[in-house]
């Protein structure tokens, strides 16, 4: 079944400008289904002068009449001419019949798409006359308030021009609604919306007040004000903003409602956001907390790093200084994995950024004054935890530095690449160098690192105990060794 991307790519004469007026319809046109309590459909005209169905919009504030998707589809044939008819009206163009869709007697009206002189569709809104029966001031006024929205796509008055849509919740109409005039005073609050604004502190009645002034009053010094909520508040513009204030927030949408002469009121759609903002608090202070805490780690194995470098410079062993120095390279790769934690928000760190580090810095240590030893990457290890980055650090960090003390014995350049391939949580990692081969870097079929094996002994342990995963070594035909790590990641 074809999407709506598709349809409109098979027409040539819709400009880029005219598909995304249909993207930004199709995006924003929820509130006037919710508030006409009605069913949407987007019709556009194929180029044999019939019609398909490009879009389709349930309301969520009364149940719709389609439970199938019907985009893509087909429009009946008895509706051809009186599409065909309204596509050439200048306003909404009503169904001079009634149609049955399964039980239900439906009422269809047209609203004509038009953006830069061009016809590009129909919005077809589908009422069951059974939610017109018996209805109360609330289901009135949200009909009322829809059609004048739904009287703006044949004006191209909708959708708008210049809407900014920042927020992250935004609202609905089922959450809250307030219908304002001209002049910004409350015509009618829903029951969610009035509640929003005792939340915020309200104690007077809002119907009948000016909307703008009930917002100031209930400001307090050091709340925030955003620079947008007068606009809000006042229902001069199409833009998002959010009212704290009794230590509760209410995020809140204006529609300006217009016909031909200009603005006529608005729709002020609220949300009481407290509790989701209250939880945003939570997990930035949480957030911070962790990113602190990884901050305090890596400075705290920096200390003991220096210490273990001190430690080298006194001992008069050459051997003991050896083993120290390593140590401290040990020390160093923890600490750069937990750097890289506390500059997320998130326990999670990006390893490629970090293991680029980390093997540059390993090699430059490792290699002598006079080695011109480079290293590349190919693939990518990807979004890692530290459950995971840290064992796979150190692995990937005594693979190196076993490559450039044996490896580039006695010579004077060398290449090593890197190369990783993730799929989900398997990961294989292929470290391949150019140096002088198996014979020097293996004893008894295992690789030597370090001259004390214990970067041998991490290698395999880590591997094998702590991913499940096994390690090849493999001699190069051109010269050099190839190590093969496959291993299952375990908090991936």
């Amino acid at each position: 079944m074809a999407d709506f991307s598709q349809i409109l790519a098979t027409r040539p004469d819709f400009d880029a400008s005219d598909k995304e007026w249909l993207h930004h319809l199709v995006a924003d046109w929820q509130v006037i289904a919710d508030l006409s309590l009605a069913d949407l459909l987007l019709v556009l005209q194929k180029g044999d002068g019939s019609f398909v169905i490009a879009g389709q919009c349930r309301p969520s504030t009364v149940m719709s009449l389609r439970a199938d998707d019907v985009v893509g589809e087909q429009v009946d044939d008895e509706l051809q001419e009186e599409m065909a008819e309204a596509m050439k009206s200048d306003g909404v163009h009503r169904s001079p019949v009634l149609r049955r869709i399964g039980d239900a007697l439906v009422c269809n009206v047209y609203a004509p798409i038009r953006h830069g002189g061009k016809a590009l569709g129909l919005v077809v809104r589908e009422t069951n006359l059974a939610t017109r029966e018996s209805n109360g001031r609330y289901e009135l006024e949200s009909i009322g308030a829809g059609k004048q929205l739904y009287g703006m796509i044949p004006r191209g008055q909708f959708p708008y021009k210049d809407s900014v849509l920042s927020q992250r919740h935004n609202a609905r109409v089922s959450d809250g609604f307030i219908l304002l005039s001209a002049d910004g005073v409350v015509q009618y609050a829903s029951p969610n919306g009035i509640s929003c604004f005792r939340r915020l502190g309200m104690v007077d009645m809002l119907e009948g007040a000016n909307l703008s002034e009930v917002g100031t009053s209930l400001i307090h010094e050091n709340d925030p004000v955003p620079e947008s909520l007068p606009l809000v508040l006042l229902g001069k513009a199409a833009i998002d903003s959010e009212l704290v204030a009794n230590r509760s927030a209410v995020s809140m949408r204006s529609l300006p409602l217009m016909d031909e002469h200009g603005r006529t009121g608005a729709i002020v759609l609220c949300r009481d956001v407290s509790e989701l903002r209250r939880r945003e608090v939570e997990l930035q202070t949480k957030d911070a907390t962790i990113s602190e805490i990884h901050h305090r780690v890596k400075n705290n194995l920096q200390a003991v790093s220096a210490l273990l470098r001190l430690q080298a410079r006194k001992t008069k062993s050459e051997e003991v200084k050896k083993e120290l120095k390593e140590a401290q390279r040990r020390v160093q790769t923890i600490a750069m994995v937990h750097e890289g934690l506390s500059q997320s928000a998130d326990e999670i760190v990006d390893f490629d950024k970090v293991i680029a580090n980390l093997l540059r810095m390993s090699v430059d240590l490792t290699a002598m004054s006079d080695q011109r030893i480079t290293i590349d990457f190919v693939g990518s290890f990807g979004m890692m935890p530290a459950q995971d980055a840290t064992p796979l650090s150190l692995v990937l960090t005594e693979l190196t530095t076993n490559a450039v003390e044996h490896g580039y014995e006695g010579r004077k350049e060398g290449h090593i690449t890197v190369t990783a391939d993730r799929n989900g949580n398997k990961l294989d990692i292929v470290v391949q160098d150019d140096g002088n081969g198996m014979g020097s870097e293996e004893e008894d079929g295992m690789a030597r690192s370090s001259g004390s094996g214990l970067g041998t002994q991490i290698i395999n342990t880590f591997v094998t105990n702590d991913f499940g995963g096994t390690v090849r070594w493999e001699p190069v035909d051109t010269g050099g060794t190839r190590v093969r790590l496959a291993i299952k990641l375990r908090a991936a």
